[in-house]
């Protein structure tokens, strides 16, 4: 936001790339598109330092001694959330939370302690909006109507507010991988869709990874303009 405002930004970023690894959500696309767009970056910040220097900002990110550093007049934070889950009792109802404080919980969220069940951002099984309510509809079902619901059954969709957006559901090429299946997949860059030409957006790409053998679509994503809808 701040640079499409015309300020310089730089991105110091702890991690070796710019998002989540364990996602495998296209840092590498996203950074390219990112720097022809004029930012920054930092990564493999592990030493990340703050100092005055006269009116601006200096930011240290190496570990070594010295520079390198980026000055700047404002530096924003992100240093993630963590469930505020500690003033609600749990330890006295006997309901188990992990290292971070999110409450341990089986696939249809039923926590430790019979009768308990943690929905919604408390239970680390996603931070969206549409997860939680998905979450109540488990609960809902498998109380009331005698279901078998479970988190297990739901496509993951996923969404980042980047420049260009990030959109994406189903199984990432990791889990693919990893599920021992037959795949195939297409890549259609958003130079060739014409609404991104019509807007002059033309980073990006859409992926669609398909069972070879079902024919069944497994996960697509899409990181260009539009992707958010």
């Amino acid at each position: 936001m701040y640079r499409r405002f015309g300020s310089e930004v730089t991105i110091v970023e702890m991690g070796p790339c710019l998002m989540d690894v364990k996602t495998k959500m296209f840092p590498k696309p996203c950074a390219k598109s990112w720097r022809l767009r004029g930012y920054g970056f930092g990564p493999n910040a592990k030493c990340i330092s703050l100092a005055k220097r006269d009116s601006r900002i200096a930011v240290g990110i190496k570990c070594d001694d010295g520079p390198p550093e980026v000055l700047g007049t404002h530096v924003l934070l992100a240093v993630g959330r963590t469930p505020n889950t500690n003033d609600l009792g749990l330890d006295r109802a006997g309901v188990a939370t992990d290292q971070r404080g999110y409450i341990i919980v089986d696939a249809h969220l039923q926590t430790n302690v019979p009768g308990i069940w943690a929905l919604g951002d408390c239970n680390g099984r996603g931070a969206f909006t549409h997860t939680s309510y998905n979450d109540y509809e488990i609960v809902a079902d498998n109380l009331f109507n005698a279901g078998h619901r479970s988190v297990s059954d739901r496509i993951q969709t996923y969404a980042l507010f980047t420049d260009p957006p990030l959109g994406r559901c189903g199984m990432t090429d990791a889990e693919i991988r990893k599920s021992g299946r037959a795949a195939v997949a297409t890549k259609h860059p958003m130079s060739q869709v014409t609404r991104a030409v019509e807007k002059g957006e033309t980073h990006g790409f859409i992926k669609i990874s398909v069972d070879a053998e079902t024919k069944h679509i497994l996960g697509a994503a899409i990181l260009g303009t539009g992707a958010m809808k």
